[in-house]
């Protein structure tokens, strides 16, 4: 093994250790990295070979890492840094299929990338991920079908503002109607707001995964942006949104735009503000900076 992939490796179990995944018990969590099929790796062993251990005879195949019951989750293939970890993808792809695990992870030390195989293709990430989040991402099962069959009409955000709006006399009453939108500053989608969520939706019958809204200056992102939030969580297509912003000015105007009219539904937290406990909230506003 070169150099530079036993750097890469050494990088790699910090970056690993500091997610929370472990090499060796630790009091009542057991270990839920391993580093070759049915083996534990010894601490004896570590100590022996000293930083370099991936030069062991043994011939270690690359991490596979546990859940907490013992069983395959996630399969993590190392390069040598001065390699794409991407070179890797087809190796992992084969490995972590007879493993039984839907999770990939391509990194070469300093540029990761994460796989579901059940999903589209390898993507960048900062860090690596911990063993809850892996786990909680498991347990999402995206069902197209419901995010396209869902109902989006003009007051699909206002029903989440005010869900009994339409049986209240003065919203029946047509006169005192625009006083009423006023004082409870309800927010209805306006047609090509509207248009642009239903082709959203027939986009994911297409089986498309990714979308672009283009809009000029004034014409409704951030609403537009919340209807399209709460498509995706009310769906059950995702358990958690990131929202990144530019500039921190826009920050605070975007948690107050999804405060205004998500909240009696979902929470949202600016991330540096909220570091320790931001997995409390289903939206989560930082810039592309954080």
């Amino acid at each position: 093994m070169s150099d530079k992939e036993a750097t890469a490796r050494i990088k790699i179990n910090k970056l690993l250790e500091v997610a929370g995944w472990r090499f060796f018990q630790d009091g009542d969590a057991p270990a839920n990295i391993r580093l070759e099929p049915s083996v534990k790796i010894k601490s004896t062993d570590l100590d022996a070979l000293g930083a370099n251990f991936e030069k062991c005879t043994k011939g270690f195949v690359d991490f596979l890492l546990l859940d907490a019951k013992g069983f395959p989750l996630l399969v993590l293939e190392a390069k040598a840094e001065d390699k794409n970890p991407l070179v890797g993808k087809e190796q992992a792809r084969k490995y972590a299929k007879s493993q039984n695990c839907r999770f990939v992870i391509l990194s070469n030390g300093n540029l990761h990338y994460f796989w579901d195989l059940q999903r589209g293709s390898p993507y960048v990430i900062t860090s690596l991920p911990t063993p809850d989040s892996v786990t909680g991402y498991q347990k999402v099962t995206p069902n197209p079908q419901r995010l396209i069959e869902e109902q989006v009409g003009a007051d699909y955000i206002v029903r989440t503002q005010r869900p009994n709006y339409a049986s209240e006399a003065a919203w029946q009453n047509e006169a005192e109607r625009p006083g009423y939108i006023q004082a409870n500053k309800l927010r209805f989608l306006r047609p090509y707001q509207l248009m642009a969520i239903h082709n959203l939706q027939t986009a994911v019958g297409d089986g498309k995964d990714r979308f672009l809204f283009e809009m000029a200056t004034g014409t409704g992102k951030t609403l537009t942006a919340a209807a399209v939030i709460k498509l995706f969580l009310r769906s059950g297509n995702v358990r958690r949104v990131l929202f990144l912003v530019d500039r921190l000015e826009l920050e605070d105007q975007a948690k107050k735009a999804f405060a205004a009219v998500l909240s009696a539904d979902f929470q949202t937290v600016i991330y540096k503000e909220n570091r320790d406990d931001w997995r409390r909230a289903e939206i989560v506003v930082t810039t592309v900076q954080s």
